[in-house]
């Protein structure tokens, strides 16, 4: 799918959904994809991309943004606590927030940097042990102590399990979202983006349907 079919499809379902234009951000997942595909998207005006490594992200972008203006990149893939200086420098957000070890190396880099970028809260929706996130029991105290630390927590993120319909973890995870008083809502991907907008992400994350198949060679 080309990037103004997918642009398109998300429009018409956030009229269905009764949802203002423009609501949902499109996230274009450049993970292990080659830099001409990248730069093909960068060239079509998009401007909001997601990277999984910290390390992948460091050797690409910094020359991105020299060559395009207002560029921003999420980090969405998990975070080890000392790769957080160097993601702190390099993307705009974190979806990956997901232990309280992690929320304290933040702040205290935080304080340290003087600023931090916007941070969704990951919640493991399918209570999967071999996945990251905060269990969905676990997430309103998490929530609060990320506040507590003065930590800009602006949403929440999920991946729901593969085999299970996931608009009951977006669902959940909207559930969670309004009643922390949190307005983001990181869900959806190439194949259920659309049920994820009908129930209110505000962030999308869309790769191979932009950029084809993944070279993981």
């Amino acid at each position: 799918m080309s990037l103004a079919e997918i642009t398109d499809r998300i429009q018409k379902a956030e009229i269905a959904a009764g949802r203002e234009q423009g609501s949902t951000k499109l996230i274009a997942v450049s993970k292990v994809q080659p830099n001409a595909r990248v730069e093909s998207v960068l060239s079509e005006g998009h401007r909001l991309f997601g990277e999984n490594k910290v390390q992948e992200a460091a050797g690409k972008w910094p020359d991105f943004r020299e060559k395009f203006d207002g560029v921003s990149v999420h980090l969405l893939g998990p975070l080890q606590t000392n790769k957080a200086r160097q993601a702190m420098e390099l993307f705009e957000a974190i979806h990956s927030v997901d232990r309280p070890k992690l929320a304290n190396t933040l702040a205290r880099l935080a304080q340290e940097l003087g600023h931090c970028p916007d941070l969704f809260v990951q919640v493991n929706t399918g209570e999967e042990p071999q996945k990251a996130g905060i269990l969905p029991s676990d997430a309103d105290a998490f929530i609060q102590t990320c506040r507590d630390l003065d930590l800009p927590v602006v949403g929440l993120m999920c991946i729901p399990p593969v085999e299970e319909e996931p608009s009951l973890h977006f669902a959940l995870l909207a559930k969670i979202a309004a009643r922390n008083g949190v307005e983001g809502l990181s869900m959806g991907m190439s194949g259920d983006f659309e049920r994820a907008v009908a129930l209110g992400a505000t962030h999308v994350r869309v790769g191979s349907a932009i950029f084809g198949a993944r070279d993981y060679g």
